[in-house]
């Protein structure tokens, strides 16, 4: 990958001009620049000086008055399937990469490459031609943290393989050996995951488990590569005990393995089972999992778990929804069978768990910029690794006047209301077993939720009217999109899709559109949501239209927030022609 494609070059340009430009810029290049009307073709020394050039002169520097594009040059038969990224964001963390690449097909491989800029640059293999094409188009020029992504082709080996050889046309160089971490994208996660292993062991073995002095733990420590917090001060009195341990996967199940070995050895010594047939009917695994994530294991009817469950000759069953509570929102997944099997189970369980989390906290931080503030670890929506459940700052309350979860700034953050439609049929499971799940969805989130009168006798949606503060409407649509798929109202691969209403004054209902539907576009484009301000509309008693959209989760909040974000700017605006005319009215919201 030593050879250039220099675009954009002037009809007046010559092969002087542009050593010039390479020599004033000290980039060596090993042969004759190769002029052609409106391109030209360099080769370089190797692949890092090639790396140079782009990144210094690509859209950088002038010549005759055009901009110069320069990035690897790459024969139509090799336009496949791989792409170079470069201008990434330094601090980017690799789960917000993956997540934005992913939108655009099966990436197969995603390595960083040595570079001397401040930003990062990644080398991405797609599983398909029109997948890779996509990605270029959508993702060249895309603002990430102001910085403007660059994306080009790079020569797919494999894709040339099979092509007749075009004469005259020489080779390219083996790219070299991916950067293994870098203190510019964050080193990939390949070693501890995000998610540890949650455990709940009976009480009266968390004194073997520790061993005289701290000797067993250490040892399993040392031989799993895991960090292992027990919590033995964590519910004084209780049966059993939460243990956390934090490792690979493989760790993971190694310690828990060794875990179980221990309470079977325990159990025996003491003679608490009469025999060891009937010991794993009493000390069963118990794995604690995150709500959010327990649908999605469990999967449609059931066919995940029975899956499992087949594979590995356990019998496993899941704790209720009504034992969770604010402060618990973990399920309990017990797993009975002999250690052998109990540890196979524990792999196929923590996998799909593991690959819930990688997918909904990618999503997540793809929109990070969805409400200034907001404090991810605190929502409730992803477990809190350090804690092993929901993070201090919400067990141990917020600060006076703030919002569980939300990061004070500013002034008070105003109340909204939005209106959710749900399928008719999905109104029990949202309110639950004598209102128990609406209630504490409602404390959950610090929102009120009612459920308007059906229309009809017919009628085949009920709106949820959600009313609270920016974090809490996020934690409350939240949870109800993910119960409609945990109750399986959708199908196993379609997404929960649906529409809310949010109401806007009349007067910032232009803005909202744009004009001739600019705005509007624009927001569809971003969001991925659907945004209709429907036409003819009368103002209510408030004078207020309403707005539509319709998406998935991630989708709808940001075109919400983006909403209130011109709603707050159109009011800013009038604030002073209100000064001028008197003092302002309060207007009631």
């Amino acid at each position: 990958m030593n050879k250039l494609y220099i675009g954009n070059v002037s009809e007046q340009a010559s092969a002087l001009d542009l050593e010039s430009i390479f020599e004033q810029w000290k980039i060596p290049f090993s042969a004759p620049f190769l002029v052609k009307s409106g391109y030209a073709f360099v080769d370089c020394p190797d692949e890092k000086v090639a790396m140079r050039a782009i990144d210094t002169l690509s859209g950088k520097v002038e010549l005759h008055g055009k901009v110069l594009e320069v990035e690897h040059s790459v024969p139509k038969r090799q336009r496949s399937c791989k792409l170079q990224i470069r201008n990434i964001p330094p601090h980017m963390q690799w789960e917000v990469l993956d997540g934005l690449l992913a939108q655009y097909g099966t990436v197969e491989s995603c390595e960083q490459v040595n570079t001397d800029t401040e930003t990062a640059v990644v080398n991405v293999r797609y599983g398909a031609k029109d997948q890779a094409r996509e990605a270029l188009d959508k993702l060249n020029g895309f603002l990430m943290e102001n910085y403007a992504l660059k994306v080009s082709y790079i020569p797919d080996e494999t894709a040339a393989v099979d092509a007749p050889a075009v004469g005259g046309r020489r080779g390219f160089n083996p790219r070299g050996p991916p950067r293994q971490g870098s203190p510019n994208l964050g080193a990939r996660p390949k070693l501890q995951s995000d998610v540890p292993l949650r455990m709940l062991v009976p009480t009266q073995f968390v004194g073997a488990i520790i061993g005289k002095e701290g000797a067993t733990i250490r040892n399993i420590t040392k031989q799993t590569h895991s960090k292992i917090d027990i919590h033995r001060k964590e519910n004084a009195g209780a049966a059993e005990k939460p243990i956390t341990v934090h490792s690979t996967p493989e760790g993971c199940s190694s310690a828990c393995r060794n875990i179980m070995e221990i309470m079977q050895k325990e159990a025996i010594d003491t003679k608490m089972c009469v025999d060891t047939q009937t010991l794993t009917e009493e000390i069963p695994l118990k794995i604690l999992a995150h709500n959010n994530f327990v649908g999605r294991l469990i999967g449609k009817e059931g066919r995940n778990l029975k899956k499992i469950e087949q594979d590995t000759d356990t019998k496993i069953t899941i704790s209720p929804l009504q034992d969770l509570t604010l402060y618990n929102p973990e399920r309990t997944i017990t797993v009975k069978g002999t250690i052998e099997a109990c540890a196979k189970a524990e792999e196929e369980i923590m996998k799909k768990i593991r690959e819930s989390y990688e997918n909904d906290v990618a999503a997540m931080h793809l929109q990070s910029n969805l409400i200034p503030g907001l404090n991810l670890n605190a929502l409730g929506i992803f477990p809190g690794a350090a804690s092993g459940g929901m993070s201090p700052s919400v067990v141990s309350g917020p600060p006076a006047g703030a919002q569980a979860g939300y990061q004070s700034f500013g002034p008070q953050v105003e109340s909204e209301t939005v209106h959710l439609f749900i399928p008719a049929l999905a109104v029990g499971a949202i309110i639950g077993k004598q209102g128990q799940h609406i209630k504490q969805l409602s404390r959950f989130a610090g929102a009120s939720i009612k459920i308007a009168p059906a229309d009809g006798i017919d009628t085949k949606q009920r709106m949820v009217i959600i009313t609270g503060p920016p974090e809490a409407q996020f934690k409350a649509q939240g949870r109800i999109f993910g119960k409609l798929k945990e109750e399986n109202f959708f199908g196993p691969k379609e997404e929960v899709k649906l529409e809310a209403h949010i109401k806007v004054p009349s007067f910032a209902a232009g803005r909202v559109i744009g004009k001739g539907g600019k705005t509007v576009n624009e927001l569809q484009n971003l969001t991925s949501a659907e945004v209709v301000v429907p036409r003819d509309q009368t103002p209510d008693e408030n004078d207020q239209v309403v707005v539509k959209i319709t998406g998935h989760f991630y989708a709808s909040q940001l075109a919400q927030r983006k909403i209130q974000e011109i709603i707050s700017q159109v009011r800013r605006q009038q604030q002073p022609k209100a000064s001028a005319a008197g003092p302002p009215v309060a207007r009631r919201k």
